[in-house]
């Protein structure tokens, strides 16, 4: 089945890129080994796109942006992936299931394919899936792949780990707006786009654009090569969004020809590496028979301060290494 699954991938059938991704996204044990070789068979295909990681705060108009910002990139030949790490889906099912009825045409386009990423799991278990998605897509032919992040706070480290570029969407809000967004998540922009920059807010787009460059004077770039720009739009209007395609073109170049894009991405590659490595321990640490026997017991008396945390997980991984608790130091 496998080779068949793969071989539908490459040719672009959707189907059997629905299949693929929904393969890689099982929790079950034995359909791993399955996404692991289907990944193997599809990995030399991939990594030929453009990766746009894209955040924003609460009402920007991420969804309207995206839309936007896809069919245009679709009318000038590209086929485009839209991808979601959402570590709140957990709890909510993740927002990207409505953006996908709100960006209509986008959805109904076959150069565009929209992915909400899986209910429930940890971050670092939908990051992974997405980072794999990522991969099933660019071997299906789309070269461009925009991963949006739907969750707050460690979702957009996590979006920077897996894309070239970072762009963050702002409102026209200026300096309160400013005090109110991690300094972390602004250092992880490579660009940043003021939305809604049309109609009355025009003049308000135009001073916040100004005060978030000043504000990014203070900040060092990740590159020596690329300052990141601030740049205004308007998704609903269809205004900008060209000049914000030939800047990440213009970064894709300029890395590229620097050796900084191969870089990043096996950076990237061994974080991911590390990741799994601490995701899969974990998951099977909590499995374990001998830990879940005293999981409970020592989680209660952590609470109570009866014992310490360190203490407490000597005996569970020694537990799961079968090993003789030793005395603290």
């Amino acid at each position: 089945m496998k080779p068949v699954l793969s071989d539908g991938v490459l040719a672009g059938d959707r189907r059997a890129l629905a299949r693929a991704i929904t393969l890689i996204e099982s929790t079950r044990p034995d359909h791993r080994g399955d996404a692991e070789a289907l990944l193997a068979d599809l990995l030399p295909q991939s990594g030929n796109s453009i990766r746009v990681g894209i955040s924003g705060v609460p009402g920007v108009g991420k969804s309207t942006f995206i839309e936007s910002f896809g069919l245009h990139l679709i009318a000038q030949g590209h086929r485009v992936a839209v991808l979601a790490v959402d570590p709140s889906s957990q709890r909510t099912g993740g927002s990207i299931l409505g953006d996908k009825t709100r960006m209509e045409q986008l959805a109904r386009n076959p150069a565009a394919y929209i992915r909400p990423s899986p209910a429930g799991g940890t971050l670092g278990g939908v990051a992974r899936r997405t980072r794999e998605a990522m991969l099933i897509c660019e071997a299906a032919g789309f070269d461009v792949v925009l991963v949006e992040t739907v969750g707050v706070g460690q979702s957009e480290t996590a979006v920077a780990d897996m894309v070239d570029l970072f762009l963050l969407l702002l409102l026209p809000g200026g300096g309160d707006e400013l005090q109110g967004i991690k300094k972390g998540i602004v250092e992880l922009a490579d660009m940043i786009v003021v939305n809604k920059a049309d109609g009355d807010l025009a003049p308000a787009a135009r001073r916040a654009a100004a005060e978030y460059h000043a504000a990014l004077g203070f900040l060092r770039p990740a590159s020596a090569r690329w300052k990141p720009p601030v740049l205004q739009c308007s998704a609903l209007h269809q205004t900008g969004i060209d000049e914000i395609w030939a800047r990440i073109v213009a970064f894709r170049e300029i890395m590229t020809d620097s050796g900084e894009l191969n870089d990043k991405r096996a950076l990237q590659a061994k974080t991911w590496l590390w990741s799994e490595i601490s995701d899969t321990l974990l998951r099977r640490l909590r499995e374990h028979p001998a830990v879940a026997e005293r999981l409970e017991s020592l989680e209660n008396q952590v609470m109570q301060a009866q014992i310490s945390p360190a203490s407490a997980a000597r005996q569970l991984l020694s537990a799961f290494l079968g090993e003789t608790v030793r005395a603290e130091d």
